[in-house]
């Protein structure tokens, strides 16, 4: 029997999403809801499915098995528990929340409806970051001695203007890869800045430093000012440094010379991730049973950690993070 999956949101990354969907056997796409309906209508043409005329007529719908919550963060925790409460697993789009305690809620309800929810912590499901991870647990690596994350892709005003800022658009990856693959932060100082034509007002640059609990430290860097296509390049990068090794993945290893919805070229390792988080959620989660590579404890502390590179930045001082 197939797992039948509603979306709950139309935008860009929904595309992702149905391209998950259609790797997986058995699955497959019932129907979708976004607000503006015009949307909603030719999503759903391109991809043969049903157009609800409402959310409540999706969640209605007893044949789905599953939603994804695809809509803008403000929109995340009504969404998800409206969807758990109609007894579906969820698929739930990162940042999960910007509110510690509304993750909580929602973590809360799913061990009481007994469903599923799955934050989209996409980039734990690339296979160079599992293999980054088997690889430091193997102990080959030797003691962690640093982590370094660093993004630098170009969007452009009118679609940076879509987000919520670099910090947690961007920073909210680099916080739960780094508590994947090197633990739980306990102090984090950082600082944040502003570089485009003025009609955004909010932060295209952070920089960040962790200490985590094991003693190593943690490098993140994000921008939407600028690409970086040098010959060692940044576009997204991840570094680790052990005393007995080290190794990195970067977007550069899979990148194509054609323009994507945002970026200047199409980088198709995070087109994977996406994919393969889909993937596993249907056929490993709900059809094996098995446990995510992140679940809604780790988005706390990814949120608990943004929190305090936030109030590092405003403060202009070191910030505690009790996880």
């Amino acid at each position: 029997m197939k797992t039948r999956i509603g979306f709950y949101g139309a935008g860009d990354i929904a595309d992702l999403h149905f391209a998950g969907i259609e790797d997986c056997s058995g699955a497959e796409l019932v129907g979708l809801f976004d607000i503006d309906n015009s949307k909603s209508k030719k999503k759903s043409e391109e991809y043969g499915c049903v157009s609800y005329n409402s959310s409540e007529s999706m969640l209605s719908d007893s044949s789905i098995d599953a939603v994804f919550i695809l809509t803008p963060l403000e929109e995340h925790r009504e969404c998800a528990i409206n969807a758990l409460k109609a007894g579906k697993h969820v698929l739930l789009e990162k940042p999960v929340s910007s509110k510690v305690d509304e993750i909580a809620e929602i973590r809360d309800l799913a061990k009481q409806t007994g469903k599923l929810c799955v934050p989209v912590h996409n980039y734990l499901y690339e296979d160079s970051v599992i293999r980054t991870k088997q690889l430091l647990d193997s102990g080959k690596l030797g003691n962690l001695v640093a982590i370094y994350i660093l993004y630098n892709i170009h969007h452009p005003e009118e679609v940076a203007q879509r987000y919520p800022g670099v910090i947690r658009q961007i920073l909210t990856h680099h916080s739960y890869i780094t508590c994947f693959l090197g633990g739980a932060p306990k102090a984090a100082t950082a600082m944040s800045s502003t570089i485009n034509d003025g009609t955004v007002e909010k932060e295209n640059l952070a920089m960040a430093i962790l200490e985590l609990e094991n003693g190593a430290l943690a490098h993140f860097q994000a921008s939407f000012a600028a690409d970086d296509h040098a010959a060692d390049n940044w576009t997204f990068t991840i570094k680790l440094i052990g005393t007995e090794g080290s190794t990195r993945f970067s977007h550069a290893d899979w990148v194509q010379n054609q323009k994507a919805v945002v970026h200047s070229h199409t980088y198709s390792a995070y087109h994977y991730s996406i994919r393969n988080t889909v993937r596993f959620f249907i056929e490993e989660c709900i059809g094996n049973g098995m446990k995510p590579l992140s679940n809604l404890d780790d988005a706390i502390k990814a949120q608990k950690t943004i929190e305090a590179i936030e109030a590092s930045i405003s403060s202009r001082s070191l910030q505690e993070i009790s996880i």
